[in-house]
């Protein structure tokens, strides 16, 4: 498996996500995927993951209402090769005080049997300028390696990257959605900052919860009854025909299947993909994906028939970039 770094903190090229992992009242695998995943349906994928050296693993506490958390540490108990990203979402906070982010951070530490976390993120800008400062805090308590923020726009990020600098360390990461169908970090500048700045970028939804996994059309779209579904719905997913067509062309370029290289395109943006994985034969895309190396023409050629579908996908909860 082909690494990456961030700042001294080697990675692999892909971060497998856990959103759909477990099921609960807040943001479970059942409401947002129509998945009822637990610890024995998804062993099996943590396993494949680990044997093909895709250790790098992106979690938080609101998915599924602290469940992902929960079924990843089960997993990662003991094994000190797992990389783990987990985050802080503001708004679970209110109510409890100025030191909640430290709570918070002790709860994730439990569920996932870390002594550390690896990679620590706020999860959005609500609360931003009472929660940015904490991050400076989290790693002089070295209960945490690396912090980053998700779903800042660039003057978010240029905002809390001071905050850090002034205090004698540094942004790390950022993590926002990006695909072949929301390009807004690339468009705002949060892409080029990030570059000259020495911030890695993890990107989410690459495969927009499977509409660009090539699975899904018009004929046969994705689960009614969730928030993909009504994201991607028959109608949509005929617009982009297009452009699976041509991702099915590289696919037989490059031997690779249409998820791969939706994948692989993010990496050759200079992202690092978090590809949420459910079963085993996704997480073997991943990792053909990290091995794939799409040509300039390749890239100019997605980008101008994604651009021309028309779709563009921004979550509910996300921030103008």
């Amino acid at each position: 498996m082909k690494k990456t770094n961030i700042q001294e903190l080697e990675v692999p090229k892909v971060a497998l996500g856990t959103w759909s992992w477990g099921f609960g009242e807040i943001a479970g695998g059942d409401t947002i995927f129509g998945n009822q995943l637990g610890k024995e349906e998804l062993k099996p994928v943590f396993d494949r993951a680990m044997e093909l050296g895709l250790t790098l693993w992106d979690t938080a506490t609101v998915y599924a209402s602290g469940a992902s958390e929960t079924i990843l540490g089960e997993f990662v108990k003991n094994r000190k090769d797992a990389v783990i990203s987990t985050k802080f979402t503001p708004q679970l906070a209110e109510g409890r005080g100025d030191n909640a982010i430290f709570e918070f951070l002790d709860e994730s530490l439990k569920r996932l049997n870390k002594e550390v976390i690896d990679i620590y993120w706020l999860h959005n800008t609500v609360d931003m300028e009472k929660w940015a400062p904490k991050l400076v805090d989290l790693l002089k308590s070295e209960k945490v390696k690396k912090v980053g923020v998700s779903n800042h726009n660039l003057e978010q990020i240029k905002h809390v990257d001071k905050i850090l600098k002034d205090a004698g360390y540094k942004l790390h990461a950022i993590q926002n959605h990006y695909s072949l169908l929301y390009r807004t970090i690339e468009t705002a500048g949060i892409l080029d900052y990030c570059k000259e700045n020495d911030i890695a970028v993890f990107s989410y939804m690459v495969l927009e919860q499977g509409a660009l996994s090539g699975k899904y059309t018009k004929d046969n779209p994705l689960p009614s009854g969730t928030r993909r579904g009504e994201a991607f719905p028959p109608e949509i997913l005929g617009k982009l025909e297009p452009l699976f067509y041509e991702m099915k062309i590289l696919g037989g370029k490059y031997q690779a299947t249409v998820p791969e290289i939706a994948t692989a395109w993010a990496i050759a943006k200079g992202t690092v993909p978090i590809i949420g994985v459910t079963k085993t034969a996704q997480v073997d895309d991943a990792s053909r994906a990290a091995n794939v190396e799409l040509s300039a023409e390749d890239i100019e050629l997605l980008d101008r028939v994604a651009t021309d579908t028309g779709v563009t996908v921004k979550g509910e909860w996300e921030s103008s970039m």
